[in-house]
């Protein structure tokens, strides 16, 4: 909140998105006020976001479904509840990954997974950790080593793609990240709004990264700009208003982990 009263005069004097990007820094306070703009872009001219970025139609997509971190057994019981979503992700912290990932196999055995590590491995348990996803059939892992570390991932093979998370925020330095990651995770309240996001995700597709659209724990307004990333992302992780207890009105309607496109009273 402080970030945006520090922008207040220049926005309330008429400042657009390509200004915003040199009055705030990358981050969730540019997010929230770069978004607001698309979307009274959209609403003052009746032109849909999409059509003003250029994007086609956007379309129902299956999102992953989120399996918190916990003991194997506390992980299997969470996993067998979700076992009929055709995506889980698995949170992992480490030691004891090879249990957890195979406790969840055993309870969703017919459920795609892709794993996040949250930097939680390091160089010793990085080659047996990847060995374990193949195993159970993990079809990318995010972040395995701290994004301070991560320089390690040049020198072994990538037994599962590996996505970088904390170590990509915008463009800055995303080509220097081409021999280490197969994938980016492109969150809005990393890159700092929509506007950075797509340029992101353009370098990316250039540079030959396949992109996951990813978010952090919040509401249906927050996941509908991220929504327009769908149409180029191999992996969808859109679920955090499934993880709320109450979503705002209006609403992203999930069916099951169908996402269906935002309604226009919400966003865009």
């Amino acid at each position: 909140m402080a970030q945006i009263e520090s922008v207040r005069f220049a926005i309330e004097a008429d400042s657009d998105r390509a200004a915003l990007q040199g009055l705030l820094p990358p981050g969730a306070a540019r997010n929230a006020i770069d978004c607001a703009l698309w979307d009274l872009e959209a609403k003052r001219s009746g032109i849909a976001a999409h059509v003003l970025a250029g994007l086609p139609q956007p379309q129902p997509v299956t999102t992953a479904f989120t399996i918190s971190v916990g003991t194997p057994a506390e992980m299997a019981r969470a996993a067998a509840k979700a076992a009929a979503r055709p995506l889980l992700k698995i949170k992992l912290a480490g030691d004891g990954d090879g249990a957890r990932l195979a406790a969840v196999r055993s309870a969703a055995p017919n459920a795609s997974l892709i794993a996040d590590a949250n930097e939680a491995w390091d160089e010793a348990n990085l080659e047996r950790n990847l060995e374990a996803c193949t195993k159970y059939g993990v079809l990318l892992v995010e972040q395995p080593l701290a994004a301070s570390q991560d320089a390690f991932l040049e020198k072994i093979p990538h037994l599962v793609p590996v996505c970088a998370d904390e170590s990509v925020h915008d463009r800055t330095g995303l080509e220097a990240l081409r021999m280490r990651y197969d994938a980016i995770n492109i969150k809005l309240d990393k890159t700092g709004g929509l506007t950075e996001a797509l340029a992101l995700a353009l370098e990316a597709e250039l540079l030959g990264f396949d992109i996951m659209a990813g978010c952090m724990v919040a509401s249906s307004l927050s996941m509908a700009p991220a929504f327009l990333l769908t149409s180029c992302a191999r992996f969808v992780d859109l679920d955090g208003p499934l993880l709320l207890v109450r979503d705002r009105p209006d609403g992203i309607f999930y069916d099951g982990s169908i996402m269906h496109p935002p309604p226009r009273a919400l966003w865009g």
